[in-house]
């Protein structure tokens, strides 16, 4: 033996991106099983028209109003009078509250309109209708421009 020291082992400068990776999958797959679930509201099938949609960043009321003719404040299941106490509540504190409605499309039109004075009752104005945008199949302007002129 000549007295030099053995080198066992060299340091690996690299980063090991491996469990990162996996971690990251991980959170996608989460993200991407809990997102449906995340969705407000009660089921209604909504009506299906042409409209932009609304900006907005604050917490929001939607009033929704199912097949059944039930009534739903966010996800709370309300008889008419009892929306109107809770809605006149808010509008105590935020008098320029905007509520959004949500009706399926087989809820008889009378009954929306009772719900909608039930909202104005509570003294809320800013009340707006939730819809559904048109497929593609029903709407005739798409279809003519697709076609082109004659």
């Amino acid at each position: 033996m000549t007295g030099e020291p053995v080198q066992r082992g060299t340091l690996v400068s690299q980063i090991n991106v491996t469990p990162l990776v996996d971690v990251m999958l991980v959170l996608l797959i989460i993200f991407m099983i809990t997102a449906p679930i995340l969705q407000q509201g009660v089921q209604v099938n909504l009506p299906r028209v042409r409209a932009a949609a609304l900006p907005g960043s604050e917490q929001q009321f939607v009033v929704s109003i199912t097949r059944q003719q039930e009534i739903y404040l966010n996800d709370t299941k309300l008889e008419l009078p009892e929306l109107t106490r809770k809605l006149r509540a808010i509008a105590r504190e935020r008098p320029d509250r905007q509520i959004f409605l949500r009706a399926d499309e087989a809820v008889p039109y009378g009954q929306v309109m009772q719900t909608m004075a039930a909202i104005k009752a509570a003294g809320i104005e800013n009340v707006s209708l939730v819809t559904e945008p048109p497929s593609p199949a029903q709407n005739p302007e798409s279809n003519e421009r697709k076609r082109g002129p004659a």
